[in-house]
């Protein structure tokens, strides 16, 4: 593939990334209102009406076993978006991200055997060391916090799992099937927390501003991308997520991060991009 060929989808995979971690920044807005939970709720719920208005996904089908893996995918999704929300209560944007990565990350690395994949394990584990909570320093990190981001990493590696086999069935439908999903799961949370403020006029422009930015747009961009260019290159690129993040949260959030906070995000995208580069499918017997 040409240079020139790639120039296009790489272009629309930084606006990808970009729009997401802007619209996670604009959700951080709406906190002090209706909280995280709630924040949580309007944007998939909001995602989903308008995903299901572009895709209809009625027109397909599934069978029992499909939807197993439909549900999957999207109960994965809503538990992915709800514990990095409630993350961002306490910790910044690009520690959060940073933090959620390792949830693919691992997932590309089990079962290695190679020394090279060791390589970025070290490396991974050297970011999270260095972002571990330090009482005496002025920019320790909530532990709470931590854990959430590490959690909705753990339901991001899910999410990819149950996401290639609900795909491989339903295509570009698979995202208005979990997005409506993971709003049936959210909701009720989001509801129990806020209550009637949800349904708030005022809130609409942001909350449907921050569903466009962080699920419709994205998504469509990422999925014209990944079939324009090979998927180790789209892995990598994805790689600047977090330091994408920790921009959006600096210019929009005013979250100033340490030096040792930029060294651990760093670490963190470079075994990303080193285990996408190097990584090799396991060969079944």
């Amino acid at each position: 593939m040409s240079r020139s060929t790639l120039l296009l989808p790489i272009a629309l995979l930084i606006i990808a990334m970009t729009s997401i971690q802007s619209g996670a920044s604009l959700a951080k807005s709406l906190f002090p209102l209706i909280g995280p939970e709630g924040t949580t709720a309007l944007r998939l719920s909001l995602a989903a009406l308008i995903l299901c208005i572009v895709m209809r996904p009625w027109r397909a089908r599934p069978n029992f076993a499909a939807w197993r893996s439909l549900l999957g995918y999207g109960l994965s999704l809503g538990a992915m978006n709800l514990l990095f929300y409630m993350s961002l209560k306490t910790i910044p944007l690009g520690i959060a991200v940073a933090l959620e990565f390792t949830g693919p990350l691992a997932l590309a690395l089990f079962g290695s055997r190679r020394l090279l994949d060791f390589v970025w394990i070290a490396l991974a584990a050297l970011g999270l060391w260095l972002l571990l909570p330090d009482t005496s320093a002025n920019d320790h990190l909530d532990p709470l916090g931590m854990a959430l981001a590490l959690g909705a990493g753990v339901c991001w590696a899910s999410y990819i799992l149950f996401g290639q086999r609900a795909g491989a069935a339903h295509g570009a439908q698979t995202v208005a099937f979990g997005t409506l999903v993971a709003a049936m799961l959210v909701f009720p949370v989001g509801l129990w927390s806020v209550g009637s403020d949800l349904f708030s006029l005022d809130l609409l422009p942001v909350a449907l501003a921050v569903a466009v930015m962080s699920s419709a747009l994205p998504y469509s961009l990422e999925m014209v991308a990944l079939t324009r260019m090979p998927a180790r290159t789209f892995s990598v690129l994805m790689s600047m997520e977090p330091a994408i993040a920790a921009l959006s949260g600096l210019i929009y959030l005013s979250e100033r991060l340490g030096a040792t906070q930029w060294l651990a995000i760093g670490a963190i995208i470079l075994a990303s991009a080193g285990a996408a580069l190097t990584i090799r499918p396991r060969k079944h017997a």
